[in-house]
């Protein structure tokens, strides 16, 4: 077994240093902040779960779980996502009168990484559930207050793309036959695999006509026009529900003055088993991967046994502030250098000035070895030394 150094981390662990946290708690104060604005309370689970509850249904792959055994023998896992647990909690004890459920959260999840390659095992996501509403109404209320929630943490220029995953399937399962063969060609879009995908369809025992409809498949983004042109790709009305949908759904985008954030993407799928309608991804400036996703995910709900609609987005902390580029600064702090003579003098003005609003800190001149190289951390210094009415001042 090799020998771990004092100071290594397990794979995938971060420190995270005061500038760095002070920023992201204040990105993380005025995010919730906005959510809570639009109805939504805060809710926590348990770091640890069942597996074979909340693991199973999370829909993270196996070997992404951290599991551990508790005393009779469980498996637990560290909780991989926040909505399977939001899912168990609203189905077992808050969905009593069916009323629609708006919950947010903002706690970390765990994800096994099998190497390194900057890919944080430990990270933050905050995010919202909206449970008991089926309506596309909620669907919306959902990506619009993504969208608020994100101008409100600072960042301004950014991207939704809306797929419908029910278009999807009804595409894939009408041109090739079958759940398999659907599912290989959704595999090459959840890895953006879109060479890949055209050599497979190529591959494929289709017509041409056939072959051009799934190529031209990967040509539907952009606004609400590239629903007529995936239309035109249908065979009779299987699918165009979901196409209805995604119509009422930019109606209430507009409605809710979001839409120029917000763009159409039909090719979009998730690895997320339980996704059930629409979903989303977001794309922030200066990041080349999504910083946060969502949608409808009725199936989750019917894992703990509850027949109810429910759509929701988590955003990750630490994409949304790489897409900020935030500069990391100390913040405005004053020191109080004293001398044990002038010590109450030194407490009393440093309560005065705290209770201003001003962060201050109290240092004992016997506790600084260099006192010039101390006083330049801070943006005021205030001297009490030497005897009462001598010596002070401030700089």
């Amino acid at each position: 077994m090799t020998k771990l150094f004092m100071f290594e981390k397990p794979l995938g662990m971060r420190d995270t240093f005061p500038d760095l946290y002070e920023v992201k708690d204040q990105t993380k104060s005025r995010m919730v902040a906005e959510m809570s604005r639009w109805g939504y309370r805060l809710i926590e689970t348990p770091t640890l779960e069942y597996h074979e509850t909340v693991g199973d249904a999370s829909a993270i792959l196996d070997q992404q779980l951290f599991k551990l055994l508790d005393q009779q023998g469980h498996t637990l896992v560290l909780r991989p996502d926040m909505t399977a647990p939001i899912a168990r909690i609203a189905a077992s004890k808050l969905l009593k009168d069916e009323a629609p459920l708006r919950l947010a959260y903002s706690d970390s999840v765990f994800r096994a990484q099998q190497r390194e390659g900057g890919r944080p095992a430990e990270f933050e996501q905050v995010g919202i559930e909206c449970i008991g509403d089926p309506s596309v109404s909620a669907d919306g209320e959902v990506i619009a207050l993504m969208v608020e929630t994100l101008r409100e943490a600072g960042l301004k220029h950014f991207k939704v793309s809306v797929g419908h995953i029910g278009f999807v399937q009804q595409l894939f399962k009408g041109i090739v036959g079958t759940d398999e063969r659907a599912d290989i060609l959704r595999r090459f879009l959840y890895e953006k695999n879109y060479v890949g995908y055209r050599r497979h369809v190529e591959e494929l025992s289709l017509s041409s006509i056939d072959k051009d409809r799934l190529k031209g498949f990967l040509n539907l983004r952009g606004a609400d026009g590239v629903l007529e042109e995936a239309e035109a790709l249908l065979e009779g009305s299987k699918g165009m529900e979901a196409l209805n949908e995604l119509r009422e759904l930019w109606g209430i985008l507009k409605d809710h003055g979001v839409e120029d954030h917000i763009k159409f993407d039909l090719s979009l799928v998730s690895h997320m088993s339980y996704y059930s309608g629409i979903l989303f991804e977001v794309y922030g400036e200066n990041v080349g991967f999504a910083i946060g996703n969502g949608g409808r995910y009725n199936k989750l709900l019917e894992k703990f046994g509850k027949d109810s609609g429910a759509t929701g987005f988590g955003l990750r902390l630490d994409y949304v502030l790489e897409a900020l580029q935030v500069k990391l600064e100390r913040p405005e702090q004053e020191c109080i250098l004293y001398s044990d003579e002038r010590r109450k003098e030194a407490f009393g003005l440093a309560r005065e000035l705290r209770g201003e609003g001003r962060s201050v800190v109290l240092q004992s001149l016997r506790g600084v070895s260099d006192v010039d190289e101390y006083t330049k951390l801070f943006n005021s210094i205030h001297y009490c030394i030497g005897a009462g009415g001598k010596g002070g001042g401030i700089r």
